[in-house]
């Protein structure tokens, strides 16, 4: 979705800033409702768009290389794809990663394996028995916000301790009361989010 809305604004810009004649100001405007009505719809090609981050996407694949270095040889090559979004989860300026997948290799009946990683790519945590997307609360522990997992259908909050999260969020505390509405959602996979190959 921020995809669809940085072209309409790059579009509009473009669209606003012609000063060309009014035949080339037609094409433009028709090229413009075009692509607008087909990104409203859900149907515009964005196959093309470039990746939001070169950098974090390189540093990711290198760093699944590594945690993943036994598992290479079992997975397939629809396997070996994953997702993920930057975040800040220690106001230090510098995100971390949230990635996740959506195969069966690291999914089942109780949900997906993910991990966290630092802004250089080293690990700060593995999870498992996920269900995405994954919400930042508005607490923290340890310097670090505090996080909320769907795990078979329930929340957890999943605290900072030790350095770490909790790797088994359906092991955890239940979240108890209203989800706050406050808390960030990231990792959701479920909508048309750009995945990556490792």
């Amino acid at each position: 979705m921020k995809k669809q809305i940085l072209i309409i604004i790059t579009i509009l810009t473009l669209y606003s800033c012609q000063n060309k004649d009014k035949k080339d100001s037609n094409i433009i405007k028709t090229i413009v409702q075009d692509t607008l009505s087909k990104t409203v719809a859900g149907t515009a090609d964005l196959s093309e768009a470039p990746p939001r981050d070169d950098k974090a996407v390189k540093l990711i694949r290198k760093q699944l290389l590594v945690l993943l270095k036994k598992d290479l040889p079992a997975m397939t090559k629809e396997d070996r794809f994953f997702y993920y979004e930057a975040f800040d989860l220690n106001n230090d300026k510098k995100n971390e990663y949230f990635v996740g997948f959506s195969n069966p290799y690291f999914c089942g009946s109780g949900g997906c394996s993910g991990y966290i990683l630092n802004n250089d790519g080293s690990l700060i945590n593995s999870f498992t028995v996920t269900d995405f997307p994954i919400f930042v609360a508005t607490t923290s522990s340890e310097k670090f916000q505090d996080l909320i997992f769907k795990s078979k259908d329930a929340l957890y909050l999943m605290k900072m301790k030790n350095g770490k999260y909790p790797s088994n969020p359906s092991v955890q505390e239940k979240w108890k009361g209203d989800f706050p509405k406050e808390s960030t959602e990231v990792l959701d996979i479920s909508g048309n989010k750009e995945k990556y190959s490792f």
